[in-house]
Formats: C-alpha cells, sequence, structure tokens
C-alpha cells in the first residue's frame, strides 16, 4: 500500500526544508545562518515545530539541542509537488507542463541536450 503524501510546504517550510536537504541535521541556529532572506531565531524555530506537526521534518530531541532533518528526501518532495501542480493546472498534461515551462525560461544548450537524451530515453523504454 503506498504511503499517504505529507501536507505541501510552504514558501516559508520550502526554504526551510531546502536548508536541511542541503547541508543534512541542522540546528535551529544552524537553519537561520543559512537561508538566504533574514529570519530570525524564533521565526524559524515555530516554523520547524510547525513543519514537525505536519510531519515534513523529523527532530531529534535526545540532546539539549534540537536537531531536524526532512522526513523525505528531496526527489519525493519534488515529485509530490510536481503532481499536484500537474494535476490542479494542467489537467494532469505533461505536454502542456513541459511547453510552459520551455516557453517561459530559455533553456541552455546544455539543458535542451539534457532534455533531449530524457526524452530519447523514454522513447526507448516505451517502444
Amino acid at each position: 500500500m503506498p504511503e499517504a503524501p505529507l501536507p505541501r510546504p510552504t514558501d516559508a517550510e520550502l526554504s526551510i526544508l531546502r536548508v536541511l536537504w542541503r547541508c543534512g541535521p541542522c540546528t535551529v541556529r544552524k537553519v537561520t545562518e543559512e537561508l538566504e532572506v533574514e529570519t530570525g531565531y524564533t521565526t524559524a524555530l515555530k516554523l520547524l515545530q510547525i513543519m514537525h506537526e505536519k510531519g515534513l521534518v523529523v527532530r531529534d530531541d535526545s540532546e539539549r539541542t534540537h536537531v531536524f532533518s526532512p522526513a523525505l528526501p528531496a526527489e519525493r518532495t519534488r515529485r509530490q509537488l510536481l503532481d499536484h501542480l500537474l494535476d490542479q493546472a494542467f489537467g494532469g498534461s505533461a505536454h502542456q507542463l513541459v511547453q510552459q515551462a520551455l516557453a517561459g525560461r530559455r533553456p541552455s544548450k546544455s539543458e535542451i541536450a539534457s532534455l533531449r537524451q530524457l526524452l530519447d530515453s523514454l522513447e526507448r523504454k516505451s517502444s
């Protein structure tokens, strides 16, 4: 039986998750230092507490200073977010999603080459 998806993180929660994915398990102080936007300690602590309640992070409270880790790997969280966007904004059409993404930002030559390889690989698998 597949696991139920976790709640979608807010933008602020995603910022914290990106820190945890990049740095690994962190204290609140470390998260605050690593965030790209100015966030106070108490704000980061409150967000991490909410994220813990939602199941987005796990907390190791075996020491005096709590250490937080993401509950899911980045790829799985991104997949859940993308699946939701795909269903809600594009009616499940991957074609429309990719078309819109490429129309909004011009991909580099290396990105185009990588996308071409991905499409070739998908085509070979479906044959």
